[in-house]
């Protein structure tokens, strides 16, 4: 499974990128809310803003890659998320903590799943998926690094002291391990460059029924795993449940990605990635469920840990394949960068609109609205599905 040094190189350094920029603002909410004393409402709308950011940016860094750019993009951006970790050590005002988080916004779209599976798929064509899988099991223990490490980092360094480290694991770790893995893929690529189609050029796909359902489907993972996510640890804070235990909890989804990627292999023979998709909806709709309920027994908190980390961890190898399922995999980039726009403006907008649910209801409110959002996903990707294999929906105007 290691043989191939480049998805190796990709893998590790996707591993310390999510550990270091995505999973640190979940990680150390509860002590910014503590420490600088804003509200969930306040502080969460800084993660929906880096998130927008990457959403905006994530069809150019598609562009970047399809022009053979995707080494420099990825350890580039990288930097540039250190960089922004290490500025976040040094805040002081609400409007320097927004200011940092566009800038680690910027970097999300060029250095984390996105950019990265679409260099993969630009380099290995069909035989991406090996390649995908690898590096998504390993990076599954993103959560399970950053959680316990930045809680025992944050009690003797203070939350600032945990941005430094992440700071320098990113720029000084993780960032040149990834340039050397994708500069290596980008080489030993053998796909011709094709010019682009003009159904792209015009970026015709746009105007398929299919795309629109699927982004609006992936978009409903999104904003169900991210409301979840960033508002776990106040959540469980709120049902009090001790700090040890929910940090415990929350660094086992991690573990449980990894389990839902593995199953998502050895289905492979067995279950088209259809079913699994359906499977995937219809778990985060449990996941949720079992939250709901987690005061009254601890089993249910590890049922919705088992579900929610399984379904999330096969949504992770899913999105890439399914796009080249439904969408085709010429100008594959371009599609999956603007594939990533909604989907990246769901997992923006839920923790912020999770803070405002929080208010107006509760999180019992909340964990209600996420279920109805699994539902609604599901129905939004039978729906792709179906426009797909009409063969009615073609590229070009609506």
């Amino acid at each position: 499974m290691f043989r191939d040094p480049s998805i190796t190189l990709l893998a590790i350094g996707q591993t310390l990128q999510w550990a270091g920029i995505f999973y640190i603002f979940p990680a150390l909410l509860l002590r910014w809310e503590q420490d600088l004393g804003w509200s969930k409402a306040d502080l969460t709308a800084a993660i929906t803003i880096a998130v927008l950011v990457s959403a905006l940016a994530s069809p150019l860094a598609g562009k970047i890659i399809d022009r053979g750019k995707g080494p420099n993009l990825l350890a580039g951006s990288a930097i540039l998320g250190g960089a922004g970790l290490l500025i976040l050590a040094a805040v002081a005002a609400r409007w320097q903590f927004y200011a940092v988080w566009v800038l680690i916004g910027i970097a999300m779209a060029g250095c984390l799943y996105e950019p990265c599976f679409a260099l993969v798929t630009r380099a290995r064509g069909k035989d991406a998926k090996k390649g995908i899988i690898l590096i998504t099991l390993v990076a599954g223990f993103a959560s399970t690094i950053s959680f316990p490490v930045n809680y025992a980092l944050a009690e003797h360094l203070g939350w600032r002291g945990a941005c430094v480290t992440f700071s320098a694991v990113v720029v000084l770790v993780a960032a040149p391990i990834t340039w050397v893995g994708a500069y290596r893929l980008e080489q030993s690529r053998k796909l011709p460059d094709a010019p682009p189609s003009a159904a792209a050029a015009g970026r015709g796909f746009l105007g398929r029924q299919a795309f629109w359902f699927l982004a609006l489907a992936f978009s409903c993972t999104a904003m169900a795993h991210g409301a979840a996510l960033h508002h776990l640890l106040p959540l469980l804070d709120e049902r009090e449940i001790p700090p040890q235990s929910a940090v415990l909890a929350a660094s086992f989804i991690g573990p449980m990605q990894v389990a839902g990627r593995l199953a998502v292999m050895a289905s492979g023979s067995y279950l088209s990635h259809n079913a699994v998709a359906v499977l995937i909806f219809c778990m985060l709709g449990v996941a949720m469920l079992m939250l709901l309920i987690s005061g009254i027994s601890p089993a249910f908190l590890l049922a919705f840990v088992v579900f929610f980390g399984s379904a999330w961890g096969a949504v992770s190898i899913l999105r890439p394949l399914l796009a080249r399922d439904i969408l085709g995999e010429e100008d594959f980039g371009a599609k999956f960068g603007a594939l990533a726009l909604p989907f990246l403006a769901g997992a923006a907008l839920a923790p912020f609109l999770g803070s405002l649910i929080w208010e107006a209801g509760g999180y019992d409110a909340l964990l209600i609205v996420l279920i109805g959002v699994a539902g609604v996903g599901l129905g939004l990707y039978l729906a792709a599905n179906r426009a797909a294999r009409t063969g009615r929906d073609r590229d070009g105007p609506a």
